[in-house]
Parts: C-alpha cells; sequence; structure tokens
C-alpha cells in the first residue's frame, strides 16, 4: 500500500528542468526589497508563479511571455520563479532578494496605539473588505509595460520604509510616499489602468480620506490618499499623465500632501525604484 502510494505521488510530481543557456527566465532590474522586477518567462511557459517561504503562491499574468514581480519592504532574502510549460515541465529559478537598510528613528517613548473611536472601530472593518476587494479585480489593464511616472512632482515628505522604533519596539512603517503639495495641486496617472476604487468625497475612508485606487494589470496597482476631489469615475480606463484628482488633506493627515502607495499583488512596493528620481512633468 505505501509502495503503491509512492509511486502515485512520484508520478504527480512534474518533472524539473534545469535552465540552460539561453533557455530561462529573463530579467531587467535586480530583485530588491520594495522594487519591482520586469521579466520574461521561459519560451512555451503556459504559466508562472512567484513562490516565497511562508506565503501562498502568487500567479504572475503573463503578456506575450512578459510580466513583472514585485517585492515586498520585509521581503525576505530568497524566493523563487517557477514556470509551468505546455508539456507540463516546471522551469525554475531561485531569486536573491537584495536589502535595504531602511531609515528608522528611535524614540525614547513607549509605543502607543492610535487612539480610536467608536465610530471607526465600527468603519474600519468595511473599509478594508472595500480597499481589498479593488485591489483583487482583474481588469486586464497593461500600464504595468510602461515606464511609471511620478502622478504629482513636489517636496518628499514622507519616505517608503521609514519607521520608528519605540524603545526597541519597532511601529508600522510608512508604505506609501508622501508628496508635500498645496490643496487643489493636480494629481495625474502614473501609468495607464482601470480605476478599481473611487471614494465618494463625502464619505470620506477613515484613515486614507478620498482614496483613489487604479488597477495597472499584471497585479500592479496605485493608491492615491488624502484626495480633496476626484476626476474619474470608477471603471473607467486612464491613461498615463491623465489627471485623476487633486491633493487634499482629507482623512487622517496633518496637513495637504499626496501619499502615493504602489502594490504588486500584496507586496508594498518603494515609489522611488518603482518611478526613479522625481522629475516635474510638463
Amino acid at each position: 500500500m505505501r509502495m503503491a502510494l509512492a509511486v502515485v505521488l512520484a508520478a504527480s510530481t512534474p518533472p524539473v528542468v534545469a535552465q540552460a543557456p539561453g533557455e530561462g527566465f529573463r530579467f531587467t532590474g535586480v530583485p530588491t526589497q520594495g522594487g519591482l522586477l520586469a521579466a520574461e518567462a521561459p519560451p512555451g511557459s503556459v504559466s508562472v508563479e512567484l513562490r516565497v517561504p511562508g506565503a501562498a503562491a502568487a500567479p504572475v499574468m503573463l503578456a506575450n511571455g512578459r510580466f513583472v514581480v514585485g517585492f515586498d519592504r520585509d521581503a525576505g532574502p530568497v524566493a523563487e520563479l517557477v514556470a509551468t510549460m505546455s508539456d507540463g515541465r516546471e522551469v525554475r529559478r531561485v531569486l536573491s532578494v537584495a536589502p535595504r537598510a531602511w531609515p528608522t528613528q528611535r524614540v525614547d517613548a513607549p509605543l502607543r496605539a492610535g487612539r480610536t473611536t467608536a465610530e471607526f472601530d465600527a468603519l474600519r472593518p468595511g473599509e478594508l473588505a472595500r480597499i481589498a476587494a479593488a485591489r483583487a479585480v482583474e481588469t486586464g489593464a497593461s500600464g504595468w509595460r510602461e515606464r511609471m511616472r511620478w502622478p504629482a512632482t513636489g517636496r518628499l515628505s514622507g519616505a517608503f520604509g521609514a519607521q520608528r522604533i519605540y524603545r526597541g519596539v519597532p511601529g508600522s512603517f510608512h508604505s506609501g510616499a508622501d508628496v508635500a503639495l498645496p490643496t487643489g495641486a493636480p494629481v495625474v496617472a502614473p501609468a495607464g489602468g482601470v480605476v478599481v476604487l473611487a471614494a465618494d468625497p463625502a464619505r470620506p475612508f477613515t484613515l486614507e480620506g478620498v482614496l483613489l485606487i487604479v488597477d495597472h494589470g499584471g497585479g500592479l496597482s496605485s493608491a492615491f490618499l488624502h484626495l480633496s476631489r476626484i476626476d474619474v469615475a470608477l471603471g473607467e480606463r486612464v491613461t498615463a499623465g491623465q489627471r485623476i484628482g487633486a491633493v487634499g488633506a482629507t482623512g487622517r493627515a496633518t496637513g495637504p500632501h499626496l501619499h502615493w502607495g504602489l502594490r504588486w499583488r500584496n507586496a508594498r512596493l518603494d515609489p522611488l525604484l518603482v518611478a526613479g528620481a522625481m522629475v516635474p512633468q510638463n
């Protein structure tokens, strides 16, 4: 009985193919914490997954064999790409993810949980569910293949990944990039995509305020927080450089600014790595 079971398991396991020169994955860039990697699957691939220890495999969306994968701010040192070929074989590529030194501030005070209200506690679960549902939408957008631009330019007032350490206890880190600008300053689409969440300005989110999320396809999405207005509608297709809203100070914000958050699947990305240095746009 045991021998028969072993035979069945062995037969159901796809054979693994070693990568010969010119037959494996191709990359543009280096896997880095908070970074986005453009890649090309081996010829004949029908699907690709990114696998990291301790997490569910993340499917990759292929477009003529090309795709992108992102690595979370806290990604571990190793990840693996697995391509399934048309004949059932698997081609694997182990990736070494480069670590980064994140800006930290040590505070000689205990970590204090943020104050909440009964209204916040009642609203927040529904808000988080809406955000998760929006990020799960697959629109087929192709903006992920474009060169990403900054949705607004100004003084970088909050860096991605920055974190405070309260007497040895780490607080939550900053999951986007903040650009300080006056209320009403235009916000444009950093790449093409489809609007998957557009908050009602009359009913802003408790933390994010007037929130807009655009899906760029390929698992990549942008979130724009604290807006004063939204100029696009749910389900609308947008193009790079198109005005989509305006800077504000809605939600929990101490002053007017744009918080731009980028994600690939559930991986939180650094806009500076994806879009490069901020250059004023005409």
